[in-house]
């Protein structure tokens, strides 16, 4: 049977839209101050939608995304969060110590919602296609729904902050999924408590961003 894929016309995009999208992308903030009032309903599943029409390889659509609204498991993550935080401050020393110590570096407390995301590492969507010889990809695909669930976040001023200062196999007990989804990301959402086009790690003296981030080899 002979497969006919429908024709859509191809959208134009003009300048404007352009120059609003680069704008988006500079207003995208990892967000760890929240405030406490709820998204409203409904927007939470139109970004996750949006989110799923993210690239996968071999069309795998590998997410897993686990909304964390008890809270028991709430409490888990935090304690998870904080046991990890003391460790990662204890590898640093002297006034970069002290620095590490002010940063507020998630917003668990005030975000009105959690999500997990996993990757089905053996998902039978796709057929395999384009990872036998890079199964990470899977992972990849992965990063890239969380990308742009980012994007759509911030397209209706909600914000999204990436807690990565977890023990992953510690997250994964808390939540009971599938043995064969792997933790990727602890996301927190909901509406930022201040707007910034500049990166907080860049506010608070950590890290600037790197004058020339576009490096490319010719070979």
């Amino acid at each position: 049977m002979k497969y006919i894929a429908h024709r859509a016309p191809a959208p134009r995009f003009p300048t404007e839209f352009r120059a609003r999208f680069r704008e988006l992308l500079r207003w995208r903030r990892d967000v760890r101050h929240f405030r406490t009032d709820p998204l409203p309903v409904g927007l939470v599943d139109e970004l996750l939608d949006l989110a799923c029409l993210a690239p996968s390889v071999g069309n795998a659509q590998p997410w897993r995304f686990v909304t964390v609204d008890d809270p028991a498991n709430r409490a888990a993550i935090v304690t998870n969060f904080e046991t990890a935080n003391r460790e990662a401050l204890a590898g640093y020393g002297g006034e970069r110590a002290q620095l590490y110590a002010s940063l507020k570096l998630a917003g668990l407390r005030e975000a009105p919602r959690h999500f997990a995301v996993f990757c089905d590492t053996e998902t039978e969507q796709g057929q395999g296609l384009g990872r036998r010889t890079m199964p990470e990809t899977l992972l990849y695909s992965t990063v890239l729904a969380i990308h742009t669930l980012w994007l759509a976040g911030r397209i209706h001023g909600v914000g999204l902050g990436w807690i990565s200062i977890l023990d992953p196999e510690a997250a994964t007990a808390t939540l009971k999924v599938p043995g064969t989804w792997r933790f990727v990301a602890y996301l927190c959402l909901g509406w930022p408590a201040e707007e910034h086009d500049t990166p907080e790690l860049e506010r608070t003296g950590w890290q600037a961003r790197a004058e020339v981030c576009r490096q490319v080899l010719q070979r």
